[in-house]
């Protein structure tokens, strides 16, 4: 009886859930019954609204030529009805001087002879047109809807846009900037809109079923091309897929495209950074009150030694990939310093950095790994920086080894920096107007960092840039003319 009683329980419990199962079922049937009129009157008053407009249109086309026919009608009559008044009048002087004529002739007197010639000879219908001044025939204003009436019946629904295809040949990705282009299959004139979504990644190839990030929309483009501009490369792809809309439905979007964004990328050196300064993410600030630990803000890629590189992750080899190495020691003293995570062994980088112009003293240029903890930046031969000083008076100076020279240029509100490591160069612009500013060359020996430096002030980092097109070309024309930094003094 209990095994009965356990088997009946079991059915009644699935019973149940079948019942629940029911009920939701109902309910969905009856959301879809009330969505069905819902959206059947919506697309109804669509229809009567399109319908009404196309009338409105046609009513407006028949006022508009009935108009036309009247006016051309009334134009004609005018001209030929004062035509035939000039007629009607040539022809009743006509006969009046008929009359006269006849009379002189049959006269004896010659008295008058003279001035009734003359007047017969003057007569209006000498001087009258008998070629009509407008024609009677209409036939130039007559119409034929036959094509018409064919384009009206083949009225049909909206149909759904075809799916546009990404041309991979004709995308570009330059100074942070992509352009993006499409084509349809087809032309489509009833396309209102396009909606182009696009995405981050790290992954190439086509997008996975989770990312790490969320799709960005950008919707009612017009054209099939579309330039995203202001962009942060913060990784390595990004992935773009589009899809074309007309008034009532949208399309599937295209295959998904994936466009290398390379940038160099770093984050701030924290926990070698001098103690009076404050560094959360890439803004720092010179606190005064000194001595305080910071929290040292360990990224789960990155170790706190400055040993990642951009060359390594797409130019290395595997051969070279460095060791791991402890953390180096906090910067200290009257060196205000703090260096990125991120070392520079190949290739072309750019990064900009926005700062006080009333900090009492700022630096920013590159460094070696073995730059002393208590070494300022252009001090020593293992650092080249731009040097801003607002102590006693502002002076705006080139350094390495001890070594500075005077620069002659406004100071700006941001700085680029631009390093080629093979060929030695390092050059620091105005980042608004990307006026040179000063160029250093020489043989960098070994990896090179990213170094900052302030006192009394604070300054912010932007990296994520791609070497601006405008910068890449300075540095094609200046390769044979820019300063040393062996002739610093």
């Amino acid at each position: 009886m209990g095994d009965q009683k356990e088997s009946l329980r079991k059915i009644t419990n699935t019973l149940a859930l079948k019942n629940e199962e029911i009920t939701n079922f109902i309910c969905s049937l009856k959301q879809s019954l009330d969505n069905l009129e819902m959206n059947s009157n919506r697309v109804q008053e669509d229809l009567e609204s399109e319908f009404s407009s196309l009338h409105t249109v046609l009513d407006e086309l028949k006022e508009n030529m009935m108009t036309r026919i009247k006016q051309e009608r009334a134009s004609r009559t005018y001209e030929l009805q004062s035509q035939l008044s000039s007629c009607s009048k040539a022809l009743e002087s006509s006969e009046e001087l008929l009359e006269l004529a006849n009379q002189t002739l049959c006269s004896s007197e010659t008295d008058g002879f003279t001035q009734v010639t003359h007047h017969v000879t003057m007569a209006p219908a000498f001087r009258l047109s008998l070629k009509a001044k407008a024609s009677d025939n209409m036939s130039h204003l007559m119409v034929d809807f036959s094509q018409e009436r064919e384009m009206l019946r083949g009225i049909k629904f909206l149909p759904v846009p075809a799916t546009p295809e990404i041309q991979m040949s004709e995308c570009q990705v330059c100074d942070n900037t992509v352009a993006i282009s499409w084509t349809l299959p087809e032309p489509d004139s009833k396309i209102d809109h396009y909606i182009l979504e696009h995405r981050r990644t790290n992954h190439e190839g086509p997008p996975r079923i989770r990312e790490e990030y969320p799709w960005m929309v950008v919707e009612g483009i017009r054209e099939m091309e579309h330039t995203l501009t202001g962009l942060r490369f913060d990784t390595r792809y990004m992935t773009f897929r589009v899809r074309a809309c007309n008034k009532a439905v949208a399309g599937e979007f295209s295959e998904p495209v994936t466009l290398e964004t390379h940038a160099f990328l770093f984050k701030l050196d924290s926990g070698s950074a001098h103690q009076n300064l404050r560094v959360e993410d890439l803004n720092v600030e010179w606190d005064s009150s000194g001595g305080k630990i910071q929290d040292i803000r360990k990224d789960k890629n990155r170790t706190n030694s400055p040993l990642h590189s951009p060359a390594r992750t797409a130019l290395m080899s595997p051969k070279r990939a460095p060791t791991a190495r402890p953390g180096r020691d906090r910067f200290t003293a009257e060196s205000y310093t703090v260096l990125a995570d991120t070392v520079i062994d190949a290739g072309q980088q750019y990064w900009e950095v926005r700062f006080d112009k009333e900090s009492k003293a700022f630096a920013v240029g590159v460094a070696l790994r073995s730059l002393g903890r208590f070494d300022q930046l252009g001090k020593s031969s293992a650092s080249w920086c731009i040097h801003l000083n607002n102590w006693l008076q502002q002076s705006l100076t080139a350094k390495h080894n001890n070594k500075a020279r005077t620069l002659d240029c406004p100071i700006p509100d941001r700085i680029g920096v631009y390093c080629n490591y093979e060929e030695g160069t390092l050059s620091f612009y105005n980042a608004k107007t990307k006026q040179l500013m000063h160029t250093f060359r020489t043989k960098f020996q070994q990896p090179i960092i990213p170094a900052f430096m302030v006192w009394n002030g604070s300054f912010s980092v932007q990296t994520g840039l791609q070497v601006p097109s405008v910068v890449q070309s300075g540095q094609r024309k200046n390769s044979g003319t820019s300063s040393s930094n062996a002739s610093l003094t």
